[in-house]
């Protein structure tokens, strides 16, 4: 592992993730998973995503690997997947239909809401042009941000409001939009 830290790539890193991962734009999701089954384990929540993205930072390549299936393909596919997130989060729709369990601290919460699809194929994808560490600093941050967000939700409702919240995901799906395209080409050749 290269231990080589550089700032500016951890905070891209961490940039990307963000608006990946999406926790500002989830709140209202996260506060009706509350409503449904009362109280949320931030804590839990946050150490299962951030379980899941290591082993799949570490292992996901090996994973695609055994299946026959390049770091190229992944993040081909990924682009789209992150492509259909943004315009979920631009445009105020929902094309992804999650069930929710009574344990909502892991599934849906940690996955597939936290670290989900996006999330993970955004790892991969970004495995292939950072260092390890950016990428693990930037996954530790982006876990610290979840975990105050799910302990601090009422107070953040009531600090952004709902046109806040709104404001927020727009700006977000934009650059996740953007995101999507730059891994689409440089894995494309376009």
């Amino acid at each position: 592992m290269d231990f080589n830290i550089d700032i500016k790539e951890i905070a891209t890193v961490t940039m990307v993730l963000f608006a990946v991962i999406d926790v500002v734009g989830s709140i209202p999701v996260i506060i009706g998973l509350k409503q449904k089954v009362g109280e949320i384990q931030a804590g839990k929540a946050s150490l299962v995503s951030l379980a899941i993205m290591v082993v799949f930072l570490f292992a996901g390549k090996s994973i695609l690997e055994l299946i026959g299936l390049t770091t190229n393909d992944f993040a081909i596919a990924g682009s789209l997947v992150i492509f259909f997130i943004a315009l979920e989060m631009i445009l105020g729709i929902r094309l992804y239909k999650d069930e929710v369990s009574s344990t909502a601290s892991v599934v849906p919460l940690a996955f597939p809401l936290i670290a989900g699809t996006g999330t993970l194929t955004t790892l991969l994808s970004m495995r292939a042009q950072y260092h390890a560490i950016s990428l693990l600093i930037g996954i530790v941050i982006n876990v610290v941000i979840v975990f105050i967000v799910l302990k601090k939700l009422d107070l953040l409702e009531k600090i952004l409001g709902a046109g806040g919240v709104a404001i927020l995901r727009k700006v977000f799906g934009i650059i996740l939009l953007a995101i999507a395209v730059k891994i689409f080409r440089t894995n494309t050749g376009i």
